[in-house]
């Protein structure tokens, strides 16, 4: 840790991910999305990056839990009768994702809206409904986290684009850490999910499960060690 300006600032990787402060962030890992005959599937769109990415979340759920980070599950949502979608917002889901609203995406209540039992949510965990790109847009993230003591976000989930990137530049705005899990996000198209690592990475910590899991480990063990 440095002091810069007068404020204590992280300055290796293995302060920004303390488990004592750190929160990991599977966001819209939803039959809609993920699965074969949910919405994506239906419209044309490829799935095929989802399964292994979510393989890979639910290795790191299982590694968070023993190391005492906080695991939350944002869970997109849209009301029954469109209640809940403007104008603009139906511009972008018709004309650049191609989708006919009248069906609606991850409706409430709807076994497209359902997170992945593969992730490894549990019954206590904490979801949060998000009802925009970001997951803080008019949601209570922002508390849950402060009243939990979090600093730092591990930015987990699809699509790696849109709501994976609008939450982490919504992270740093409300003065999170924020990690990316650069092998733990997936999208429709390699081409755009590429491109948005790319400029990620510029702004954000970016790691590779494995490694993460590894500094978890690590810091474990220098904890025993001197105790």
């Amino acid at each position: 840790m440095i002091t810069a300006l007068g404020k204590e600032v992280f300055s290796t990787i293995d302060e920004v991910v303390d488990p004592s402060h750190t929160a990991l962030l599977m966001i819209d890992i939803q039959h809609d999305f993920c699965s074969p005959k949910g919405l994506f599937d239906r419209i044309g769109k490829s799935i095929d990056m989802m399964a292994p990415a979510v393989q890979r979340v639910a290795k790191l759920v299982t590694a968070a839990r023993r190391m005492g980070v906080l695991p939350i599950f944002i869970q997109n949502q849209w009301l029954p009768q469109n209640r809940v979608v403007s104008g603009s917002f139906l511009r972008f889901m018709i004309y650049k994702q191609g989708m006919d609203p009248s069906e609606g995406c991850t409706v409430t209540g709807t076994w497209g809206a359902e997170i992945l039992p593969e992730t490894g949510i549990q019954p206590n965990d904490i979801i949060v409904q998000k009802w925009r790109p970001s997951a803080f847009r008019s949601t209570n993230l922002d508390m849950v986290l402060r009243c939990n003591n979090i600093r730092s976000v591990v930015l987990t989930g699809v699509i790696t684009q849109g709501c994976v990137e609008s939450t982490a530049r919504d992270a740093m705005f409300h003065d999170y850490y924020t990690v990316i899990t650069k092998d733990c996000v997936a999208t429709y198209n390699k081409d755009l999910h590429d491109a948005s690592l790319k400029v990620m990475g510029s702004r954000f910590d970016m790691l590779a499960s494995d490694d993460l899991m590894d500094i978890w480990e690590q810091g474990a063990r220098r904890s025993i060690a001197a105790q």
